[in-house]
């Protein structure tokens, strides 16, 4: 669950096409608000579980940004001591979802992304490590959501120092701390949701009634559906992880459930 609240320059944005899917469309004009409302909710969500945070964590080589830095500046020598601010958590998220034009429904599975691998991979999110779990779990969110997945390459206009083998390697290995359980069931989307709405609440924020309708509903759950799971797991043995996007693989075994 949601972790309790008790207790960058702008980049450019990469041209996306749209699909036969309205989602792009919709995402990008009527609910742009929804969308800054629930990267502050999340980002809130972030900044909580790096303030509560146990002493004692697993380290996780790929996920520390000293030795697997996303910029070329150095990292200070206390990087792992000093909890970000919530607002440069929040310009960390916001940029990548800008520059990428995700929406704010992708926002949401990342959060789900994100406490999953904590849970599996007995971590916590501190400030070595946040960027990167953060970012990984928006690469897998972006790929199970979005019609037009941003490929792994594309973030490398986005994070222009880094190099398309760290974030192939980022996600691999994000995949399997999760153990390639990417399924996003419409029960755990609602009370993430409904969690985040709690939030917003505490910090006078607002977020829409309803952000996913029954037909977006069943296209997230079927997009995650478990079938998936061999497929990833496959294309990891066989070696390094090619930027490709989990939409190319459900277009090899489609599913009927799938609305677009």
């Amino acid at each position: 669950a949601v972790v309790s609240t008790q207790s960058t320059g702008t980049p450019s944005q990469l041209q996306k096409a749209n699909s036969c899917s309205t989602i792009f469309i919709d995402d990008n004009t009527v609910s742009q608000p929804n969308l800054r409302a629930t990267l502050k909710c999340v980002s809130l969500a972030i900044y909580y579980h790096i303030k509560n945070r146990d002493k004692e964590s697993e380290f996780v080589d790929i996920l520390d940004e000293k030795r697997h830095p996303l910029t070329k500046q150095p990292v200070p020598s206390d990087y792992s001591k000093n909890d970000p601010p919530n607002n440069y958590i929040y310009r960390f998220i916001k940029n990548l979802f800008v520059s990428a034009q995700l929406t704010a429904e992708c926002a949401i599975i990342s959060l789900i992304y994100i406490e999953r691998l904590l849970v599996c991979a007995d971590i916590c999110l501190q400030p070595s490590n946040w960027k990167r779990i953060v970012l990984g779990a928006i690469l897998l969110a972006s790929k199970v959501w979005d019609d037009q997945a941003v490929w792994n390459v594309d973030y490398c206009q986005i994070l222009k120092d880094m190099v398309v083998e760290d974030v192939n390697e980022l996600e691999r290995v994000f995949l399997e701390l999760i153990q390639f359980n990417i399924n996003v069931q419409q029960s755990a989307y609602a009370k993430y949701y409904f969690d985040l709405r709690s939030i917003a609440e505490q910090h006078g924020l607002t977020l829409p009634i309803d952000t996913l309708d029954k037909k977006r509903a069943k296209k997230l759950e079927a997009r995650s559906q478990n079938e998936e799971y061999d497929k990833l797991a496959e294309m990891v043995e066989s070696g390094p992880v090619k930027a490709i996007s989990l939409e190319n693989l459900s277009k090899r075994r489609p599913s009927a459930a799938v609305i677009s």
